[in-house]
């Protein structure tokens, strides 16, 4: 089977569950068990992608260090197979339509802005303090919400924010491999990544976009900027001549057809998650998939050096991501208790 087949396959089979999805949204008799399984399907796949294409880009990137080429390549990429399987008929997606362009233009600045800084990141940080670095998103989604008018968050969230902040500060200190480029790069990704995710939240919900039309919407409007970009920089078209050099080497071009790939899943489940749950949902999944992530960068890909204050920083900023998830799950049950309860005070 070759790997246009295999990449349909995959957009097959995420447009079905696409469908299955919105009938199940939609429909009245839809239970509440139903409901969670969708809700905990999207939440776990993003996690896993989303934990598998750092590992993966850093792999790449550690062999080819064009990080906007590839992002490019990864785009197009997504673009042409999903195009490809809405005219075999394997997708519902519908086609291209400028108003739709227009109204998801932010979302697809703000998405490629995130992961060219991302990407930039990765080649001067080791993956440890890059996953650190990105949990400050949750930080920047409260901020961000606050200034957009829903008030300030609970105790015990802001607290677990702090200490995440804490963490990343002390692991700075202790870290061997400090790169000033490379963090500055990360930091700048985390307000890129607030932004997208608020924007795909609020367009997914009033537009009615299914997750793959978002997706084929930001590949399609990320294009012309990306190749500007790449041409302004001066990695064009020396870039292209490496990559397709590397190509010879079955181990990278292996690497380089995964990360393509994966980088099509993580679109997918990343819309997903933040359509079908929330954006502040699809923040605390990025911060628990890096409990795990944290652990194996400290041994997979050249590893890092361990330095006292850092493995404390990063411990520290681990406990404030995982307290921040559960005090935002307590958060949600407490509203979830008030809105059953209401309807019943009001029949007495």
């Amino acid at each position: 089977m070759s790997l246009s087949s295999v990449a349909i396959e995959m957009l097959l089979v995420a447009s079905l569950l696409q469908l299955s999805l919105i009938r199940s949204r939609d429909s009245a008799s839809t239970s509440g068990f139903s409901r969670l399984g969708c809700s905990l399907f999207a939440a776990v796949s993003y996690g896993f992608a989303s934990m598998a294409m750092v590992f993966i880009n850093k792999a790449v990137l550690m062999q080819y260090s064009h990080s906007m080429t590839l992002l490019t390549v990864q785009q197009l990429a997504t673009a042409l197979l999903i195009h490809l399987g809405r005219v075999m008929g394997y997708s519902k997606a519908r086609g291209f339509n400028l108003e739709t362009a227009k109204k998801l233009f932010l979302v697809s600045f703000f998405y490629n802005a995130n992961v060219a800084f991302a990407l930039a990141s990765l080649k001067g940080v080791n993956i440890p303090m890059y996953i650190a670095i990105k949990r400050l998103t949750p930080l920047a989604v409260l901020i961000a919400g606050f200034f957009r008018g829903k008030g300030r968050p609970p105790g015990q969230v802001s607290l677990s924010v702090v200490l995440i902040a804490a963490g990343v500060l002390i692991a700075a200190l202790g870290d061997f491999s400090f790169d000033l480029y490379g963090y500055s790069m990360a930091f700048t990704s985390v307000f890129f990544q607030t932004m997208y995710l608020v924007l795909v939240e609020k367009s997914g919900a009033e537009d009615g976009l299914s997750s793959i039309e978002i997706m084929f919407y930001n590949s399609i409007l990320s294009l012309p900027f990306l190749l500007f970009v790449i041409i302004l920089t001066g990695e064009f078209p020396d870039s292209l001549v490496l990559l397709l050099a590397k190509s010879n080497s079955f181990s990278f071009l292996v690497m380089l057809i995964i990360s393509l790939a994966m980088g099509i899943v993580l679109n997918y489940t990343m819309f997903l998650c933040t359509i079908v749950n929330s954006a502040l949902t699809t923040t605390i999944v990025g911060v628990l998939k890096g409990v795990v992530s944290t652990t194996l960068g400290f041994f997979l890909l050249g590893g890092v050096k361990v330095h006292g204050l850092n493995v404390t920083g990063l411990g520290i900023n681990t406990a404030g991501g995982i307290w921040y998830s559960y005090a935002k799950y307590q958060q949600k049950m407490q509203k979830s208790s008030k809105t059953l309860s209401d309807p019943e005070a009001h029949r007495k």
